[in-house]
């Protein structure tokens, strides 16, 4: 996926952090919003993010519960939890289940959620040039094999 600019899904239950979101960052990265995990699992069928982030207390599916389920069908994104919660659980499973990339707490600061995201963007671009590489060394290995 070849961007001009970073493509970034926000998901959250809560309109007014989802204007907030979209009116801070809408001229620095390519901004979709989704209001539920099942909204952003319907995006994710349609079209592919660089990075996703989160909140974690929402109705239905927890940001955790979403990002398993990202996790099992659409690996590449960069997943960023967000919570208002000082919950350390949420943040363990996150991690071990999920496999965020960073956690912050909201409400967010513009400027460390722009540095996490520009920071997730470029693991996203690195986990590309691995993929790469070894689907290069996949093929030259099959022909050494053939020949």
């Amino acid at each position: 996926m070849a961007a001009d600019k970073i493509v970034v899904l926000y998901v959250d239950d809560e309109p007014d952090n989802l204007f907030s979101f979209q009116a801070t960052f809408r001229l620095t990265f390519k901004v979709f919003t989704a209001t539920s995990g099942e909204e952003a699992l319907n995006l994710l069928e349609k079209r592919g993010f660089h990075v996703i982030i989160s909140d974690q207390r929402m109705p239905q599916m927890t940001g955790v519960e979403l990002f398993e389920k990202i996790q099992e069908k659409y690996p590449d994104p960069i997943r960023v939890l967000l919570t208002g919660f000082a919950d350390m659980s949420a943040v363990i499973d996150a991690v071990n289940k999920g496999k965020i990339f960073h956690y912050l707490a909201k409400p967010w600061n513009e400027e460390e959620l722009t540095m996490t995201i520009e920071r997730a963007y470029k693991a996203w671009q690195d986990k590309q040039a691995l993929k790469d590489s070894n689907e290069q060394l996949e093929f030259l290995l099959r022909q050494k094999l053939l020949s």
